[in-house]
């Protein structure tokens, strides 16, 4: 059995490795590398296969300024010449960021969340919408934004179903240096632990509002929420 302590961490746990791994994969790709190089005072576009809308428009879209979004760019524009991100590219990265476990399922379900046209490929635009939110956004925004990583199906709701493959998909990427230490039924237990405290009306789904209702209840969430807001 968890104890209170475990039970409460293993509650938070899902909600910081959102933050902190898509942190780690923004930072890969140069995109909270804020320098002092002297910046562009336009986006140069002539070596991409994908032009990004116009400064103005994500600026307006965003919690960026238009110098922040030009050092973004820039930034992903080293990395990824071709404009787009796969999801093997996420893949390979994060096999890198957890080389003692296997992280390519975290990262598919993630590669999903950033790709909100559903077309298998994550533009500088999918990049910065999803880093303002989990960086500059409101509590509901970056809630929702988690909602929606662990809705799985899209269809609305997080079943149990979903909450396993999520829960496994962590303990799978954490790998060796999983806490506490992996028992068989852990993510069985884990799953219930969440629905014990988000399903409000106990119908076996979890809703948005229910999501949110609850986390803005836990102080552990709350605190992990806020962790990252002046990473840049």
């Amino acid at each position: 059995m968890w104890t209170k302590g475990e039970s409460e961490g293993l509650q938070t746990l899902g909600i910081v490795v959102v933050v902190c791994s898509s942190l780690k994969l923004l930072h890969y790709l140069g995109l909270i590398d804020l320098s002092d190089d002297k910046i562009e005072d336009e986006l140069e576009m002539t070596t991409v296969c994908h032009r990004p809308e116009g400064l103005e428009q994500l600026e307006a879209q965003t919690n960026f300024t238009k110098r922040e979004l030009q050092v973004l760019y820039r930034g992903f524009k080293n990395e990824c010449p071709s404009g787009v991100v796969n999801e093997e590219t996420f893949k390979q990265i994060y096999a890198q960021f957890f080389p003692h476990g296997d992280a390519s399922m975290y990262a598919h379900y993630l590669f999903n969340a950033f790709d909100t046209a559903q077309n298998g490929s994550v533009k500088f635009e999918d990049f910065v919408m999803a880093l303002s939110i989990l960086l500059r956004g409101t509590v509901h925004e970056k809630l929702r934004w988690t909602f929606n990583l662990y809705d799985i199906n899209k269809d609305g709701y997080i079943n149990k179903e979903e909450m396993m493959d999520i829960v496994k998909a962590i303990y799978d990427m954490m790998g060796k240096y999983t806490y506490p230490v992996l028992k068989e039924d852990a993510p069985r237990q884990h799953v219930e632990i969440f629905f014990q405290k988000m399903d409000k009306n106990k119908d076996g789904v979890v809703t948005l509002d229910e999501f949110i209702e609850s986390c803005q209840e836990d102080d552990n969430i709350m605190r992990s929420l806020q962790l990252f807001e002046n990473v840049m």
